[in-house]
């Protein structure tokens, strides 16, 4: 196998690890919630540990801190804020409706990239928004509600806005081709921080103390972080040398991946209009990949 191939092949056991990672996190953070610890609280915790993790490791480039353009602010916000509330809405809502929520970010990166980068939106695009559209109908129609179907609970609105606020990250880091990939790692890793302090006292959650968690809960916060830390160097590492195409396909293992975690970890059960809807985003997402001609 030549030097190439082992590249290639690499990279694809980059983006399956990432969408392995993000398929199963969302069980470590139930965990910490049955012990007591909040999803913001956790949140703050598994990514302060990975700050300080990859810090020690890139000592050497904090020098350059001061010199990144104030754009990457808004990035590690919008970041901060994707990343926070996936984590909430995954903590309190049904596994698998969350995620295809969060799947329906394809559509708003088509939107997104449309109108802000100027990027033609071609068949399969607009195939994917009215397939998507059409697959979140079903999904959250609900023959006993009179009203039109939308999210039915805080969770499910969080996992949306996820979605969207993945999709908002994905279309700012394209503009941001002068930042390098750890000022984006370490962006969004901050971002959350921030946004956990900010939420903090919005949602009357109080910051617990270091001393209070046990082993246990370090070993499971510890995890998570060095979890986030791989996977977003091996995804960024992916995304470097696969098409995008491919790559967009490759990420819906994640879905295979938190439909088989829920049902063994969880008693969650998936309605016929849910696999519906459901297979409809996940074709809608197929359709996305395509309508970039790279």
């Amino acid at each position: 196998m030549s030097n190439s191939d082992n590249k290639n092949s690499f990279a694809v056991f980059g983006l399956l690890f990432g969408a392995l990672c993000w398929g199963i996190i969302w069980y470590p953070y139930r965990i910490m919630a049955d012990a007591g610890v909040s999803g913001i609280v956790s949140s703050f915790y598994t990514y302060s540990i990975a700050v300080a993790l990859a810090g020690v490791y890139f000592a050497a480039h904090w020098r350059g801190i001061f010199k990144l353009p104030l754009s990457i602010v808004w990035l590690s916000l919008v970041a901060g804020w994707t990343n926070l509330s996936y984590v909430l809405a995954i903590i309190d809502g049904e596994v698998m409706r969350v995620m295809l929520l969060f799947y329906l970010s394809p559509l708003w990166t088509l939107i997104l990239a449309h109108f802000w980068l100027k990027e033609k939106t071609h068949l399969p695009g607009v195939a994917a928004i009215i397939t998507s559209l059409l697959g979140a109908y079903i999904m959250l129609y609900d023959p006993a509600a009179s009203r039109f179907p939308v999210p039915a609970n805080n969770a499910e609105w969080l996992g949306l806005s996820s979605g969207f606020g993945f999709a908002l990250t994905n279309v700012m880091a394209r503009k941001s081709v002068h930042l390098t990939l750890r000022a984006k790692s370490f962006a969004i890793w901050t971002g959350v921080m921030l946004v956990c302090l900010i939420a903090m006292p919005l949602m009357q959650v109080p910051l617990m103390s270091p001393v209070v968690f046990t082993s246990g809960n370090w070993l499971i916060m510890g995890l998570i972080a060095i979890l986030l830390i791989a996977a977003t160097f091996l995804v960024q590492y992916g995304v470097t040398l696969i098409k995008a195409t491919r790559a967009s396909v490759l990420f819906l293992f994640e879905l295979v991946v938190a439909a088989i975690a829920a049902y063994f970890l969880t008693d969650e059960t998936m309605q016929m209009n849910e696999w519906i809807g459901g297979a409809l985003i996940v074709a809608a997402s197929i359709f996305a990949a395509f309508n970039h001609r790279d």
